[in-house]
């Protein structure tokens, strides 16, 4: 097992992939499945086995020659690997069309974050009920952190407010941003920041079309 008193240095690229694994992994534990090849969780991924063992053998030994891995054992390490069963607690500002489908939906819970408030600036949202929170001044922010003590700050806000935000929020103890207003943010070598790109993630998928199309043989009438 990897030693879970040093965190190892290990690409962005390796990261972005262990959450992949942890949602599989966690299908494989709720169908009470004990143990996987490698072979076996690459073809249920459709990544390469060489793939997994490489990303794993960043943080150690997993596995055995002849038996695989032991699936509850690894989706436990990985989840401790991406802090999951830390139960961070976390804010939302802006409340609207983006942050209520945040706050309602099921993001955070399966994740171990704890969403503790929604802010916003806007008066036709201050008060409004979304799902079991009530949307609270911009203005109160100061002194629920320093009750709640969150480490994550949700940002859906126009993408005009961003920085100022992160700049508050930079001086009241909150560790990490997850930033969808679409403008690129840093905050100090303290706070780490997640910035989604959903036009970027549009964009991709519009480059796998149009490479697909690209590719396909063209068709010949004939007559």
């Amino acid at each position: 097992m990897p030693n879970k008193t040093t965190t190892p240095k290990v690409s962005r690229a390796v990261i972005a992939r262990l959450p992949r694994y942890y949602r599989y992994l966690r299908e494989l534990v709720s169908k009470d499945i004990l143990r996987i090849s490698s072979g076996e969780l690459a073809k249920l991924m459709n990544v390469t086995a060489s793939q997994i063992r490489q990303d794993l053998g960043c943080f150690g030994g997993f596995g055995q020659q002849g038996y695989g891995y032991n699936v509850k054992d690894l989706y436990k390490t990985i989840g401790d690997i991406l802090g999951m069963n830390e139960s961070y607690s976390a804010i939302l500002i802006g409340a609207g069309h983006l942050g209520q489908a945040l706050a309602t939906g099921t993001i955070f819970g399966g994740r171990g974050v704890h969403l503790r408030g929604i802010f916003d600036s806007d008066e036709s949202l201050i008060g409004k009920e979304v799902g079991e929170f009530t949307v609270l001044p911009l203005s109160d922010l100061e002194a629920c952190c320093a009750k709640w003590e969150p480490a994550i700050a949700v940002l859906a806000v126009p993408r005009t407010a961003a920085k100022e935000i992160a700049a508050t929020l930079s001086t009241l103890k909150v560790k990490g941003i997850w930033n969808f207003t679409g403008e690129e943010i840093t905050a100090g070598e303290e706070i780490a920041v997640e910035n989604v790109q959903l036009g970027d993630l549009l964009m991709n998928l519009c480059y796998e079309i149009h490479a697909k199309e690209q590719n396909e043989p063209n068709e010949t009438n004939e007559n």
